[in-house]
């Protein structure tokens, strides 16, 4: 059986609408910076068109999760928050909100849940067709640098010789 990765970042959007892709492309760009993470095993990267309930297994066995998606309204480029389980208007559904997923695996699978946070990046545009905005790749970059040193403080913090070498 395969070791399960003790970080997962899982990013959700639209390529096809505007900034709703910020989510996916940071996702993305972050799998290509932290190559060595991937490779060894400790950091597995996961995205899709939104988060659904099936996600719930995908955090079984997580020391930690980094949920990433575009959101409107922010003041700043990106914002951090720590996600807690909590009931969804329909858990069994697609389209999830990350505490409605994270309440899925806690009390429908049992599974002991990972600290889980949620990057947020601000997003203005979600046109069908269009590219992301200026504004919103701006946060991407922000968003991802955050990510970045995220993702090697995690890996900084595991138990010598547990995930080969980074």
């Amino acid at each position: 059986m395969k070791a399960v990765a003790p970080l997962l970042v899982l990013g959700w959007g639209n390529l096809s609408r505007g900034d709703d892709a910020l989510g996916v492309l940071l996702v993305q760009q972050l799998e290509q910076d932290a190559a060595a993470l991937v490779s060894c095993g400790g950091l597995e990267c996961l995205i899709d068109h939104q988060l659904q309930v099936e996600h719930a297994l995908d955090l079984a066995q997580r020391q930690r999760v980094l949920f990433v998606d575009a959101a409107p309204g922010l003041a700043g480029p990106f914002e951090v928050r720590t996600v807690q389980p909590r009931p969804g208007r329909t858990p069994f559904t697609h389209a999830l909100e990350p505490a409605a997923l994270l309440d899925v695996a806690q009390r429908q699978l049992g599974l002991a849940l990972p600290v889980a946070q949620l990057l947020a990046l601000r997003a203005q545009t979600f046109e069908l067709g269009q590219p992301p905005s200026p504004a919103g790749m701006a946060a991407l970059q922000a968003a991802r640098a955050w990510a970045l040193r995220w993702v090697h403080a995690q890996a900084a913090a595991w138990p010598a010789g547990s995930r080969g070498s980074v």
